[in-house]
């Protein structure tokens, strides 16, 4: 099945983007790969890390309303968020130098 990433709750057309943008093509691959590493894919393709992006992403899994997410559950979450973000987000490339990686052009620096 290839059905759309906008079926599954709290995630619209701009979400889909971004996934096709970090080579998740369906709802099936999103599911498959769990909030966690989809997050990471959308950090390592340009994607700006959010928070609400984030949890907005677990809630729409549980099939939960975006809003859902509250007390110490979201304090969880904001760990693990936080955790992706330092391992999938690299902030000190420029725009151009990530986008330049993302197709291979120049070696990520470290």
């Amino acid at each position: 099945m290839n059905t759309p990433i906008s079926s599954i709750r709290n995630l619209g057309p701009a979400y889909e983007e971004a996934c096709a943008r970090a080579g998740i093509p369906s709802a099936e691959h999103l599911r498959a790969l769990g909030a966690d590493e989809t997050y990471a894919l959308l950090l390592k393709n340009g994607t700006k890390p959010h928070f609400i992006g984030y949890y907005v992403l677990v809630m729409g899994l549980q099939g939960r309303p975006w809003n859902d997410c509250k007390g110490e559950e979201k304090k969880a979450l904001r760990i693990r968020f936080d955790a992706i973000k330092e391992r999938a987000f690299d902030k000190g490339l420029s725009e151009l130098e990530t986008l330049l990686n993302q197709i291979g052009v120049v070696e990520k620096r470290r």
